[in-house]
């Protein structure tokens, strides 16, 4: 069936909760581990349905965020899903406390019940108000972002489209784009710091309310990190600013010369050849069919999984007006379908894209069939674990780029590389930043954006911003939406981008052993910890000492030896 096929009926939550609240008594009621076992898997199979109309009515409601039908359904599940949430939680809970708990963890293993215990840590129904709000917050961010529409060129486009003019090989209009797109912030920029304000100010609330310190920890637990904390991050944004941040600066460096400017301006953080930057060749028609041609041609598992998201229709990819921004993956239970939403504009940007989300979709494929007969709850893993998936995808796919840019395939594979690189100390100034906010809530909306200009100076030095006031002043996190949408999010980008690179440096010492253990982490999903599906594959953690010192010598070095000068 394909996405389009998919019917649509708003479930009947009251209905759905009276259901789960007959499932926690039974559950009480049953008399063995195996008859509580069969009660969660009929919890699982009631709850599918309402996960399943819940992703249908979101994914269509990002395809277009101006669907009057689709905007309402929104606003129904940002209001109610957190009573659904609550009755969730009495189940888990009911599993928590269960007589025939060390029964359950054997068959379920340990790890399912640490999460459902950091679940219970960071929900209460006395946070209900506050998550609708939270909810109400960041579908209000979306739309905002979404209605942007950016008369430049002579033409009208959404702000996703401004990417090509910004790696146009004339520096001017590289220039006017970012100033195009910083006037749109800036025209709207008391309603942008509001939200954000409301934002931290309501998860402050709910944690306190939590008894936590700060929203810092609750962030945490809530995106189920169960084998690191807010010590082990510093950590690893301190070994990023020793030990990669100067081998970033020396990536810019080649690129300054490559490029013929006097210093890197933000216009010119992304402009990587003086010829211009890499294109994929054809039109996105063209480029999602070389996708499927690749995935055909990598592995007999990739080829299963392509078809499915082919013959089903289970992308959205062109940029429109009205259309949400971003790109992300989303998983529909009932259906075990993956679906893939992006934002094509004409850049190298979307092959990157595509291969980045397939990564998931992959992943999230591999496990509807490894459990096919297990519960939802098994599928979780911390999303660090999944943006490994992803980032790693984007380096195992190369044998098959050659598919999008022909004969610029050599000069796209050292720009992805580069770009890869020096993301990484970015992704770690949105984490520190969300850390200082989230420890002091009460700041102003300039105290919030001089805290951001003053990391941009930590982490990437080598940028010049002075000329561009909207940046310049510090404002410019207000075009990352993972800062109001997802906190403290970001920082597993970063840590998959390390792990990524380690399994890109195998892959190229020997591919078939590169893509098995690939295979295995992935395979590895939702079972293990962060932690242990790294060392199960033998990579270094991204908080070890010495770790990042070693893959940003090796990634510094292959930027280094495949240098092209055009």
């Amino acid at each position: 069936m394909k996405f389009s096929e998919i019917p649509y009926k708003r479930p009947d939550l009251k209905e759905e909760m009276d259901k789960i609240d007959a499932l926690t008594q039974k559950f009480l009621d049953a008399s063995s581990a195996e008859e509580q076992y069969q009660v969660m898997k009929e919890f699982d199979n009631q709850t599918k349905h309402s996960a399943a109309m819940y992703s249908v009515a979101s994914i269509r409601y990002t395809i277009n965020t101006k669907d009057e039908f689709y905007a309402k359904e929104q606003e129904f599940y940002d209001e109610n899903m957190p009573y659904f949430e609550e009755k969730a939680q009495q189940f888990e809970n009911v599993i928590l406390e269960s007589k025939f708990r060390p029964e359950l963890e054997q068959k379920l293993g340990k790890l399912l019940f640490k999460s459902l215990e950091l679940n219970k840590k960071c929900f209460s129904p006395v946070i209900i108000e506050d998550l609708q709000e939270e909810n109400k917050l960041t579908s209000e961010y979306q739309k905002l972002y979404g209605s942007a529409v950016i008369e430049f060129d002579g033409k009208k486009m959404p702000l996703p489209m401004l990417g090509v003019y910004k790696e146009s090989p004339d520096r001017a209009v590289r220039k006017a784009a970012y100033e195009a797109d910083a006037n749109f912030f800036d025209s709207n920029r008391q309603q942008f710091d509001e939200i954000f304000d409301a934002l931290v100010k309501v998860r402050t609330k709910m944690a306190k309310k939590l008894g936590y310190d700060s929203f810092t920890q609750m962030a945490y637990d809530r995106m189920g990190r169960n084998c690191y904390g807010p010590e082990e991050v510093a950590k690893f944004r301190d070994s990023i600013a020793k030990d990669a941040v100067p081998a970033v600066n020396e990536v810019r460096e080649l690129q300054r010369k490559r490029i013929g400017v006097d210093k890197i301006h933000l216009y010119d953080n992304i402009f990587t050849f003086k010829n211009g930057n890499v294109k994929p060749h054809g039109t996105p028609e063209e480029i999602l069919a070389a996708g499927r041609e690749m995935y055909h041609n990598l592995a007999p598992e990739t080829a299963e999984f392509i078809d499915l998201m082919y013959d089903n229709d289970l992308f959205d990819v062109l940029s429109r007006d009205g259309k949400a921004p971003g790109g992300y993956c989303s998983f529909i239970e009932e259906y075990n379908y993956p679906f893939i939403f992006s934002n094509f504009n004409g850049t190298s940007g979307d092959v990157d894209v595509l291969t980045h989300e397939a990564g998931h979709a992959f992943e999230a494929y591999r496990s509807s069939l490894i459990l096919k007969d297990g519960l939802m709850m098994e599928h979780n893993a911390t999303m660090e674990t999944c943006e490994c998936h992803s980032m790693s995808m984007e380096f195992l796919t190369s044998d098959y780029h050659h598919l999008f840019f022909g004969d610029d395939t050599k000069k796209y594979e050292l720009s992805h590389a580069e770009d890869a690189f020096c993301f990484i100390p970015y992704g770690c100034m949105v984490d520190e930043f969300q850390h200082v906010i989230y420890e002091k809530p009460d700041m102003t909306p300039d105290e919030r954006n001089e805290v951001w200009a003053g990391l941009e100076k930590k982490y990437r030095p080598y940028l010049d911003l002075s000329d561009l006031p909207f940046y310049g002043r510090g404002a410019g996190w207000q075009r990352q939406l993972h800062i109001y949408e997802s906190p403290f999010y970001y920082i597993d980008y970063c840590m998959a981008q390390t792990i990524a690179f380690e399994f890109w440096l195998l892959w190229m010492k020997d591919k078939k052993e590169g893509w098995r253990r690939y295979l295995e982490f992935v395979d590895a999903a939702g079972k293990k910890s962060f932690e242990q599906v790294v060392k199960d594959a033998k990579l270094y953690l991204p908080y070890e000492p010495d770790g990042i010192k070693k893959v940003s010598k090796s990634v510094l070095e292959w930027i280094k030896t495949h240098q092209i000068n055009e």
